[in-house]
């Protein structure tokens, strides 16, 4: 492991870690907001992230789900929050290790070796094709094969983000409803129905017959992507009811 990523938002914090890290060997990248880690994470592909969840344009766990789709780079949250409900959040978003602030370098960089050592450190694509469409599921951009964007809607984008997460392979509708609308909507499956349809109508050929958002009838859905590595499976999360705006 050589490159870290620090996402921080107090100036002090990401200037102590970069001198501490960079003193024992870590090329480092600091970001002082979602949106700069979530292009850096793209762009420079660290090896691990050290990541704060108060975050001033997004909160940190929201910033979890979205690296999860795509990046299967160790995530040790440090973060002031230490109520437990906010440590199972992140955990449940994704990430691999919590530590509260204040903390000591010491661990901080005992947690790093660990996370080297029991993760694996390559992290996957965030570009994949499906049929003939182009999707960056970092930016949250689809295009089609003559550049055009096709616009989803953060229901339809956290549906593929989480089949991405697991491309190939079975989800079932109650993993689905759970990590979209919550525990409360386990068994509302005309949801699913409903939003994967939308999702085939933008990404499929031939949304009667699709090829890449494939149902297992009574079970759940798959995405079978044209070609590509797979996407490392990461640790379901539950959210809240998402609301779209379009």
């Amino acid at each position: 492991m050589s490159r870290i990523l620090v996402v921080d938002d107090d100036p002090q914090i990401l200037r102590m870690l970069r001198i501490n890290l960079h003193a024992r060997g870590y090329d480092v990248e600091v970001a002082a907001d979602a949106t700069a880690a979530l292009h850096a994470a793209a762009s420079r592909r660290p090896d691990l992230i050290v990541l704060d969840l108060g975050l001033p344009d997004r909160d940190g766990v929201e910033v979890i789900r979205n690296l999860r789709g795509w990046n299967n780079a160790p995530i040790i949250v440090l973060s002031g929050r230490s109520g437990s409900a906010d440590k199972v959040d992140a955990l449940d978003a994704g990430a691999d290790d919590y530590i509260t602030k204040p903390f000591g370098v010491d661990e901080l960089l005992a947690r790093i070796r660990a996370a080297s050592r029991r993760t694996s450190t390559a992290a996957a694509t965030p570009t994949m094709e499906v049929g003939g469409h182009t999707i960056n599921l970092a930016n949250r951009l689809v295009h089609n094969a003559d550049g055009t964007q096709v616009r989803l809607t953060p229901t339809e984008w956290h549906l593929l983000t989480i089949l991405a997460r697991h491309q190939g392979a079975l989800v079932s509708q109650r993993q689905l409803l759970e990590q979209v609308w919550g525990p409360k909507f386990a068994n509302e499956t005309q949801y699913l129905r409903q939003y994967m349809a939308q999702l085939r109508r933008k990404l499929e050929d031939d949304p009667s017959h699709p090829q890449h958002l494939l149902t297992e009838p009574g079970m759940g859905y798959r995405l079978q992507l044209d070609a590509g590595p797979a996407v490392a499976p990461a640790p379901p999360a539950a959210d809240a009811p998402t609301t779209d705006r379009d």
